[in-house]
């Protein structure tokens, strides 16, 4: 992941972030996170999709793609468990997400 950290990673993130934390105040939080995910997805296949000139091709490398973002969100996901089961009483009581 250290390769796509720059200046304004976290930055883009946040503002993610952060505009799931305003849905969050009219909708439950399952459904932010479904939506978040969905989002996430749809972009990276529109991603894919832009590097290939065919969906036969796109098709073909169906199972690099998912392996690549499976494995990066899995990491990513393990990294910030990790993080908030370290700072569990900071981050909860301060209400950082």
């Amino acid at each position: 992941m250290a390769d796509q950290v720059d200046d304004e990673f976290y930055a883009r993130a946040d503002a993610h972030i952060h505009l799931s934390n305003d849905q969050l105040e009219r909708i439950p939080r399952g459904k932010v996170s479904a939506s978040m995910m969905y989002a996430t997805a749809r972009f990276n296949a529109w991603l894919s999709a832009k590097d290939v000139s065919s969906g036969v091709e796109l098709d073909a490398a169906k199972p690099q793609l998912i392996d690549y973002f499976v494995d990066s969100y899995r990491a990513m996901l393990e990294e910030n468990l990790a993080d908030y089961a370290s700072n569990f009483d900071a981050y909860m009581k301060s209400g950082v997400n």
